[in-house]
């Protein structure tokens, strides 16, 4: 196939927006509500554009060798310019999926808006691995476990939301050695019973609450209270989190 050939068989924007429409179509069938299904594609796009603008900022450092200066200042200018494009880029599609919706305004980077039931249905597939990485995993109430993951999520902004299997990710592995003491002592398999103030140890959500009283204390225990879930589930994360210090 010659370079001319090849050119023809890349994507176009029109079929890339042939292959969203199907997903989009496609999800809905399944019961994905449209706002919810094209934020998660822009996540997806964003992230996409993302990598590729680390990527290029990697290649950009270095010009090949042996071409003189001039040719070097010229590929490095040049490869910084792509860099920055690739990077607004990334931003915008950041932005435009963490809208409210598909035409309302972006929030402001501060805002906590109202938790959407695709956010807390992609925090459940953030948790449930890491949580596994410690323990075994047990029973909870399907519903109470929503209601912890959207009081979790109640004290981000949508932005913070975007990103947070990464920061869950992030804090799991630089407190690897604790959480590991942590539920030993308190998970499943140990003498602390499912029933009492330890409960959420048994349930991948107490990762997600880990992080938030690591993180953010205050707003947690806000959104704890505007959700009327049990305290002393909150009051014993933090004595066991304190006691595996």
């Amino acid at each position: 196939m010659n370079a001319a050939e090849e050119g023809r068989h890349r994507l176009d924007a029109i079929s890339v927006l042939n292959a969203k429409q199907t997903l989009l179509q496609l999800l809905g069938r399944a019961g994905v509500y449209t706002g919810d299904a094209e934020e998660l594609i822009g996540l997806v796009e964003a992230g996409a554009l993302t990598l590729a603008h680390e990527e290029t900022g990697a290649i950009a450092r270095s010009a090949p060798g042996g071409k003189g200066e001039l040719y070097e200042s010229g590929w490095l200018d040049g490869s910084q310019a792509v860099t920055e494009a690739l990077g607004d880029l990334a931003e915008r599609a950041l932005r435009h999926a963490v809208m409210t919706g598909p035409s309302g305004p972006a929030p402001a980077p501060e805002e906590r808006p109202p938790v959407r039931r695709m956010q807390v249905e992609r925090a459940k597939v953030a948790v449930v691995p890491l949580y596994l990485s410690f323990t075994t995993e047990s029973d909870l109430d399907p519903e109470v476990s929503e209601q912890v993951l959207t009081a979790v999520l109640g004290t981000m902004s949508a932005r913070q939301r975007a990103g947070y299997a990464g920061r869950l990710a992030e804090f799991a592995s630089a407190h690897r050695a604790r959480l590991e003491r942590l539920y030993a002592e308190y998970g499943p398999g140990s003498t602390i019973a499912i029933h009492g103030r330890y409960s959420l140890m048994h349930s991948p959500t107490s990762v997600a609450v880990l992080e938030r009283l690591a993180t953010a204390p205050a707003p947690l225990w806000e959104e704890w209270d505007a959700a009327e879930l049990p305290p002393a589930w909150l009051e014993g994360l933090t004595t066991a989190w304190g006691s595996a210090g």
